[in-house]
């Protein structure tokens, strides 16, 4: 017989957090997968194979008291062998509504001590709250966050492991794309939802000094600020383009001569992956999220530096070589450590160590460890 995991999420936008439910549950049919979501929108149609698709369909973030005493019935009826939660919201309400006797793993997608979310202090005196309430076994996608998750929040761990997301290298496979034609335009690319961490004001911003070159910016993603952004592309005659959402990336990726990122934070970019197993030259931010996933394998500018991103971007337009060499060894650094399998593997051991405990004390009693992952 199956075990039952319960795999509960804000929603199901095409963001990293919901890309990698979307594609990790595909990989695990030894287990009965249902989804919880607070709210119903969901990008993925078909994509998604799950067994049970359970929406609490919230009105607003104000009924979230009453999604406690929903998601307690949920587990009650369903009784799970573990429950997994992503995000901030979800996780508090498991905290709150998940009997000690399940274990409860919760994914941490960003540093959290940068995220906007995090600025508010009752976000911080909930997480801390709860999480003493409900010690709960944490996973974090980069060493970085694990270490500030905990430091941060001024908690003591319990178990925590970092766990690297991933690209799907079967879909997003540079060897299966065909050599870029010559084009007179080069092209630069960014992904990623349309809000605030992004920073897609900033690079507005400076490909509106741009005009005279020929360059183009192609931004893919969609979200509450886009009206704002093309806003801003208007009125300077940045030689910037909204394109949109869009699920065939993979076929969109290879023509485009550059991969440009100035989020102010991260997590564990999983748009910066699938450019990189696309063998594509990249130019990102220079913060500690971008350093752990890319090293060496990237150029970095410096958000506060006023003329450091024109200045690196000019460098890369001249030295094909250059990016040639980028393009090579971000290709390789994905495939040794960011692969799906190698996630997926990995997973299977949190998932196999935390179904061990036999009883609710052993669970209970397990030791305060930190796990790291690919190290």
């Amino acid at each position: 017989m199956k075990r039952k995991l319960i795999h509960f999420i804000f929603d199901l936008g095409r963001g990293g957090a919901e890309t990698m439910i979307v594609r990790v549950i595909k990989e695990l049919p030894e287990y009965e997968h249902i989804i919880v979501t607070l709210f119903p929108k969901n990008r993925f149609g078909k994509e998604l194979e799950c067994d049970r698709l359970i929406c609490l369909n919230l009105k607003s973030l104000y009924s979230l008291p009453a999604s406690i005493f929903r998601f307690r019935r949920i587990v009650n009826i369903e009784k799970p062998d573990l429950v997994h939660t992503h995000l901030f919201w979800p996780t508090v309400i498991a905290r709150m509504s998940v009997p000690k006797r399940i274990p409860l793993v919760t994914t941490i997608h960003a540093f959290i001590a940068s995220s906007l979310e995090y600025k508010h202090a009752h976000i911080r005196f909930l997480d801390r709250l709860t999480y003493c309430l409900r010690k709960n076994i944490i996973i974090v996608v980069a060493k970085g966050a694990l270490k500030e998750y905990f430091s941060f929040l001024k908690l003591e761990p319990y178990k925590s492991y970092n766990l690297y997301t991933f690209v799907d290298v079967n879909r997003f496979d540079a060897s299966q794309v065909a050599e870029k034609k010559k084009d007179p335009v080069f092209r630069i690319i960014s992904t990623g939802a349309l809000r605030a961490q992004k920073n897609y004001s900033f690079l507005i911003d400076q490909f509106s000094h741009l005009k005279d070159l020929n360059i183009e910016l192609h931004i893919y993603g969609s979200g509450s600020l886009r009206k704002e952004l093309q806003q801003q592309i208007d009125e300077t005659g940045a030689k910037v383009i909204l394109k949109g959402e869009v699920s065939n990336l993979e076929k969109i990726l290879p023509g485009y001569d550059l991969y440009v990122a100035s989020s102010s934070f991260e997590g564990f970019s999983l748009s910066v992956l699938e450019a990189m197993a696309m063998k594509l030259p990249m130019l990102l931010s220079d913060i500690e999220s971008f350093r752990e996933q890319c090293q060496d394998t990237a150029v970095y500018f410096d958000l506060t530096a006023k003329e450091e991103f024109i200045q690196r971007l000019n460098e890369l337009i001249a030295d094909e070589q250059k990016r040639k060499e980028l393009s090579e060894k971000g290709y390789e650094r994905v495939m040794q450590n960011f692969t799906l399998t190698n996630h997926v593997s990995q997973l299977k051991n949190i998932y196999n160590e935390t179904l061990s405990y036999e009883t609710k004390d052993d669970f209970q009693a397990g030791k305060n460890l930190t796990y790291i992952f690919n190290e």
